[in-house]
């Protein structure tokens, strides 16, 4: 698996060292061997982890605005916060999520790796976003597989530093979550900058990865209670003047 992490990593034009793909490959099988508690990931083969989860999350980085402090909102089992962390070990990363039992298998595979320079935070998105020892401290925000773009905005600007980034890492429906999401963008005080387009390794999958820059203050009412932005999302015909 080290030799298929590293190749995969050079088709990104990223450079990993022996340490860090010997990191990724022992971080794989925590993953494997903690899913068998703990309901993590559907995806458990060595091809499928490489790809899906780790040259997937690796695709961020290919934006260049990965840098500073870096927040992943609803990591999940690490991506693609952790694998960033790993790849680039210089980031200052906070990974949040709902659930404890993922945030304590992460603190695990930290320990277990010796990765340091990582924040492990138990909150929902619109409560962290809504805590100023969070709110507007981050230089980039990542999210992968969370919620559709009008939702997840509302859920990862308000993080956001004026003149950081926030990537979206999207698949096939990111033009349409697009469309759908540049009225709530733009009242969240983001910009659309860029869709960049990237070919997963060793698959016939493209990634496409969403990036916004922060270029005014989001509005204080944002993000609002816990279950609003799902039911009713900026910008919808019941929310035009939210």
């Amino acid at each position: 698996m080290k030799n298929l992490i590293q190749n995969g990593a050079k088709q990104l034009n990223i450079q990993l060292d022996d340490r860090q793909s010997e990191q990724l490959v022992r971080y794989a099988e925590m993953l494997v061997e903690r899913n068998e508690k703990v309901n993590l990931t559907a995806i458990t083969d060595d091809e499928g982890i490489a790809t899906k989860h780790f040259f997937d999350s690796l695709t961020a980085l290919c934006t260049n605005r990965v840098n500073g402090k870096v927040i992943d909102v609803g990591t999940g089992a690490g991506f693609p916060g952790l694998v960033l962390k790993i790849a680039k070990p210089e980031l200052k990363i906070t990974l949040l999520d709902s659930l404890n039992k993922r945030l304590t298998f992460l603190k695990d595979v930290c320990d277990e790796l010796n990765i340091d320079g990582v924040e492990l935070v138990h909150a929902r998105a619109e409560d962290g976003g809504r805590d100023m020892r969070y709110r507007g401290m981050f230089d980039t925000v990542v999210s992968r597989a969370v919620a559709n773009l009008t939702v997840l905005s509302e859920w990862c600007l308000p993080f956001l530093k004026q003149g950081g980034y926030f990537l979206a890492l999207k698949g096939p429906l990111a033009e349409q979550e697009l469309k759908d999401a540049r009225r709530a963008i733009k009242i969240l005080g983001g910009e659309v900058e860029d869709v960049h387009e990237a070919d997963i390794p060793f698959t016939d999958l493209k990634h496409k990865i969403i990036v916004i820059k922060k270029v005014g203050q989001t509005p204080l009412k944002y993000p609002r209670k816990a279950g609003i932005a799902t039911k009713t999302p900026i910008g919808t015909p019941y929310n035009l003047s939210k």
